[in-house]
């Protein structure tokens, strides 16, 4: 038992890292000269501005490259700065990869649970300093969000949903595919539900557990062993005891869903957004804006899927979908933005290497939307998808310090969100010059 005890402390020794200034911002006033800033609030791009952080929030923003009396300096007058980013669709837990059907039998919970340090730390450099993770198999991201919040860990600033909610055999039963003897019969506290009765358990378990928002499955899904991405796999009644229960509780719901007729459902049964929404047509979309429902396209996870489905990584009933599914997400992300759907930056992380969330900016474009506004998606759309837009999303005076910069101009080149320079979160630099910031601390273990 000790052996494997100082394995795991090792394993998250390695996985923290904390900022020199991590211990000076806090008592201290830092200001950041940025070449330019990207206000996402007024949708333009400001010229030389110092933004003053103090208490791990921001203070002030000045115009030109000044500083404040006593405080540090920053100096990125070569670069462009943003707001932290945040993907709305992660799973910090897992990542795809060939081998992921046969290590469902071979790993432990804490197996994913060290592994997800590494994604976290990953996902932070890459200038994102808030997700939400809309599932894993069993609560690890709830230990790895209580981690970085206690300092533990490296990692982005975590909403997570815990275990997602689903039917007997739709996309949330993690048994399907299994042989006969060994599959179960999961129920509400593993998120498998079958009327709205123990729709309500599932989210009071929720609520138990510790989770910040749902996560449910009114569709089928490209990555489980069943047979279709699209079919309806829950009822109106279950949905809406879901979002009843959830909504009691204080969590806003997160619907996966592929196929047209689960769209609406989710939609009518009052959920907070639609996660993917692959098949949604016309009839989804005007619901859509009538009920105030968010987008979260998740264009990536369809280019990956479609491209690795070819190269042999999957099943064949998993090939054949994935083959369905990505050549239309974009095509739908695009309508959906011309018709007017509110749409929030999400990447389904975990299902292409996480690090690599800023690719999604280069298809968002592709589909059709400006630069700015799929930089508005990743921020201040996404903090108010989230519910937290007092805190987080923009560079305004009083929010969490959550800051990043790119050389050059991102609303020229999109591509240079792919290479953060700098990252700030919540006032401590955990980035500078390319380069993480490296300092051993104590665990307080």
């Amino acid at each position: 038992m000790k052996g494997i005890r100082f394995a795991v402390i090792a394993a998250l020794i390695g996985a923290c890292i904390v900022p020199p200034v991590a211990r000076s911002a806090a008592a201290g006033t830092v200001a950041v000269q940025c070449g330019h800033l990207v206000d996402v609030v007024a949708g333009k791009l400001r010229g030389t501005t110092t933004v003053v952080v103090s208490g791990g929030r921001f203070q002030s923003l000045e115009p030109g490259a000044v500083a404040p009396a006593g405080a540090r300096v920053v100096d990125l007058r070569d670069a462009t700065c943003l707001p932290g980013l945040i993907d709305s669709h992660t799973h910090l837990t897992m990542q795809m990869s060939r081998s992921t059907y046969s290590e469902k039998f071979r790993l432990n919970p804490a197996d994913y649970a060290i592994r997800s340090t590494v994604y976290a730390r990953r996902t932070l450099m890459a200038g994102f300093t808030t997700v939400r993770n809309v599932g894993d198999m069993h609560n690890e991201s709830i230990a790895l969000r209580n981690a970085v919040n206690a300092g533990q860990v490296v990692g982005p600033r975590i909403f997570t949903a815990g275990r997602v909610i689903g039917t007997t055999g739709g996309h949330a039963d993690s048994t399907d595919g299994y042989r006969w003897d060994i599959q179960g019969d999961p129920g509400p506290r593993d998120g498998i539900i079958n009327s709205p009765a123990e729709a309500w358990k599932a989210v009071r378990q929720h609520y138990k557990d510790g989770a910040d928002l749902v996560k449910i499955m009114p569709s089928g899904g490209v990555l489980d062993e069943s047979s279709s991405s699209g079919n309806p796999q829950m009822t109106i009644p279950e949905i809406r005891a879901v979002v009843a229960a959830a909504h009691d509780y204080g969590f806003t719901v997160a619907a996966h869903a592929h196929g047209a007729e689960a769209i609406r459902r989710a939609v009518i049964g009052g959920v907070d957004s639609i996660e993917h929404g692959t098949f949604m047509d016309a009839r989804d979309m005007k619901l859509m804006k009538q009920h105030g429902t968010w987008y979260v396209p998740t264009i990536i996870a369809g280019q990956f899927v479609m491209q690795k489905a070819r190269e042999g990584w999957y099943p064949p009933q998993v090939a054949r979908k994935a083959m369905e599914v990505g050549p239309m997400i974009m095509a739908t992300a695009g309508r959906a933005y011309k018709a007017g759907v509110k749409i929030a930056f999400g990447t389904d992380a975990g299902v292409y290497p996480h690090g690599e969330n800023a690719r999604e900016f280069v298809y968002m474009t592709q589909a059709g939307m400006p630069a700015m506004f799929v930089i508005q998606a990743a921020t201040m759309h996404a903090a108010e998808l989230l519910k937290h837009d007092k805190d987080i999303g923009s560079v305004t005076p009083g929010k969490f310090a959550d800051l990043i910069a790119v050389k050059g101009n991102p609303l020229a080149d999109i591509t240079r969100l792919q290479h953060v320079d700098f990252v700030m979160k919540a006032g401590n630099v955990y980035k500078q010059g390319g380069q993480p910031v490296t300092v051993p601390s104590s665990l307080g273990l």
